[in-house]
């Protein structure tokens, strides 16, 4: 995991179990005024609150500039695998949390098909769930134990962790993908073109087309093969390529003018959604 953080001291010792696929970090943490952090991890993350002391909130912000304020016990967030996000404190003087990464291997190898790839890809920067808080607090407590139980008992709370944050169906359980019509896919696509740059919440496309987040997250993926995050990069990535065409602006510039949170992070996103780096398409475009 790539972090940099400033303002955060660990109080006492770091506590943490090793399970089959899953690694749990328990952290007790005094916050400075403005402390503040950059992370991003190879696996997926679920970040847990499980204590916070102060009347303020650590705040979370996405790629993508989303915003999601942590004040209380039990506010979660679930960081896919490779999103990088800022996190930052005001007015908290300490935060006590649980940070569970896991390994997709070790989860395709556990639950099969039944594994919701979309699920895994689908940032989820603020929410709570009572069941989740539950595994989630004895999870914390086998971490923190001088006496832990067999490590059946802990991957046991893993998988109902799993199966219910990813919302995983049972064996044999048939996923019927209703896409969205065409008039509600225009809608959607034509808004997320238009305020590619800014914020664009899961609950705003949700709103134009009467669905719930899921369903109309599900039901766009299922009329463009694509999540709308993607649908959003894409995007970006043609605003970006429109200006490294006709500007002379620096590949920095550019990336911070089309939503970018650096440099690297628009070679990242460009690569992945054009096949070249920005350097190798703009030396193509100049042949042409």
């Amino acid at each position: 995991m790539e972090s940099r953080i400033e303002g955060f001291s660990v109080i006492g010792d770091l506590k943490w179990h090793l399970w089959d696929g899953a690694v749990a970090d328990l952290w007790n943490v005094a916050c400075a005024d403005r402390a503040e952090g950059y992370y991003v991890s190879p696996d997926p993350r679920l970040f847990v609150a499980l204590d916070v002391d102060g009347d303020g909130a650590f705040f979370v912000e996405g790629a993508k500039g989303e915003l999601s304020r942590h004040d209380r016990a039990l506010s979660m967030a679930y960081i896919p695998a490779g999103v990088p996000i800022r996190g930052r404190v005001e007015g908290l003087r300490r935060i006590r949390h649980l940070d569970l990464h896991f390994d997709v291997a070790t989860l395709t190898r556990r639950f099969g098909r039944s594994l919701d790839r979309e699920a895994l890809q689908m940032s989820r920067f603020q929410f709570r769930d009572e069941r989740i808080a539950m595994l989630a607090g004895l999870i914390a407590a086998e971490c923190g134990s001088e006496q832990p139980l067999h490590d059946l008992y802990g991957e046991g709370l893993l998988n109902a962790l799993f199966a219910s944050l990813l919302q995983i169906d049972p064996p044999g359980a048939v996923r019927r993908r209703s896409p969205l019509s065409r008039r509600k896919l225009r809608l959607v696509t034509d808004y997320i073109d238009a305020h590619c740059l800014d914020r664009i919440r899961l609950a705003d496309l949700a709103a134009l087309t009467g669905l719930s987040e899921t369903a109309m997250s599900h039901a766009f993926k299922a009329a463009t093969g694509v999540p709308p995050h993607r649908w959003q990069m894409r995007a970006r990535v043609d605003r970006a390529k429109a200006m490294m065409a006709r500007d002379a602006a620096s590949l920095a510039d550019i990336a911070e003018a089309t939503g970018f949170f650096d440099q690297a992070h628009l070679t990242r996103v460009f690569k992945a959604v054009v096949g070249v780096t920005p350097g190798v398409w703009m030396k193509s475009a100049d042949k042409q």
